[in-house]
């Protein structure tokens, strides 16, 4: 399936939600099309931690986090290469995802599609806190892909 645009850039920011795996496989599908370079984010926002336990979190927590999240996206990392991608980065930022995922990754990496997923939180942190992907659909500096995970809609 030919696109009406090449990308050349694909970023596909995961958060370990039920989405992720649709998201990537959508993402992967996009840069092989493209022969693109597929980057995969995570964005740690370490605050919520101090927010919802009312202190600062450990250097020890801080680095175990980071390491586990390491390690899974070297996992996503290898299912995208297994999926016959050649270029395929992985990539950690601290902070508020809304501005990381929809301007500064993007601006740093020459990304020129974002596939993210339709909802990452539950129903009524979206309502508080407001969704990811509604801020990233409306400020991106690029083309915006959203996936809705089939497997979720039919629960």
């Amino acid at each position: 399936m030919a696109s009406e645009k090449d990308y050349n850039n694909v970023l596909v920011p995961v958060d370990g939600s039920e989405v992720t795996n649709a998201v990537l496989k959508r993402g992967i599908e996009i840069a092989k099309e493209n022969n693109a370079h597929l980057d995969i984010l995570n964005v740690l926002e370490v605050n919520q931690f101090n927010q919802t336990y009312g202190s600062a979190v450990s250097g020890d927590v801080v680095y175990k986090l980071t390491e586990n999240t390491e390690e899974h996206l070297k996992q996503l990392q290898k299912e995208a290469e297994d999926a016959g991608l050649k270029n395929v980065g992985i990539h950690i930022r601290f902070g508020n995802p809304k501005p990381i995922i929809s301007r500064e990754f993007p601006k740093d990496h020459n990304t020129d599609l974002i596939v993210i997923g339709s909802t990452g939180l539950r129903a009524v942190e979206r309502l508080i806190i407001g969704s990811v992907t509604s801020y990233v659909t409306r400020s991106a500096t690029c083309d915006v892909l959203i996936v809705r995970d089939t497997k979720a809609k039919e629960k």
